[in-house]
């Protein structure tokens, strides 16, 4: 593999971050995906780091400050992490703990004293990841809707 350089968000390569945000969220649009991460860039309360080998983008973290409740939470505001991922190519490389080690950097920075986050509650991949970096799980909810027309 060759070596793994970290930059941080900016408007060079909020496309690059969008195409990662759609590998991790296929189910989302490219264009809304990218008016997101400009907005993102512009940022003085959310963030991203991408990791990029060669040419090619393998990685990234969006972190955000939160200021609403955030469950488990003892202070505020609390840095969340909005989204991690890593190309599956490039997975057990310690390449996410690199991630996670730069949001806990810029939440200090921050003034924040807590890093917060989230799975769905059958993503065990995601659950065993968050545990083993260091997370304690706080809470599991089942959300609910019901349409009333």
């Amino acid at each position: 593999m060759k070596s793994v350089i970290v930059e941080s968000l900016s408007e060079n390569n909020t496309q690059h971050l969008a195409q990662l945000f759609l590998e991790l969220w296929p189910e989302c649009d490219f264009e809304e995906e990218l008016e997101s991460c400009q907005e993102i860039a512009h940022s003085d309360t959310e963030t991203a780091f991408l990791l990029k080998s060669g040419e090619i983008y393998v990685a990234f973290i969006h972190v955000s400050l939160r200021t609403d409740y955030v469950e488990g939470a003892t202070q505020s505001p609390t840095a969340y992490v909005e989204g991690i991922f890593v190309k599956e190519d490039f997975r057990r490389l310690g390449l996410s703990k690199k991630l996670l080690q730069l949001a806990e950097e810029w939440a200090i920075q921050k003034g924040c004293v807590q890093l917060a986050s989230d799975a769905e509650i059958n993503n065990t991949a995601s659950i065993d990841f968050h545990k083993k970096v260091g997370f304690e799980e706080v809470n599991r909810i089942v959300c609910f809707v019901k349409n009333l027309s």
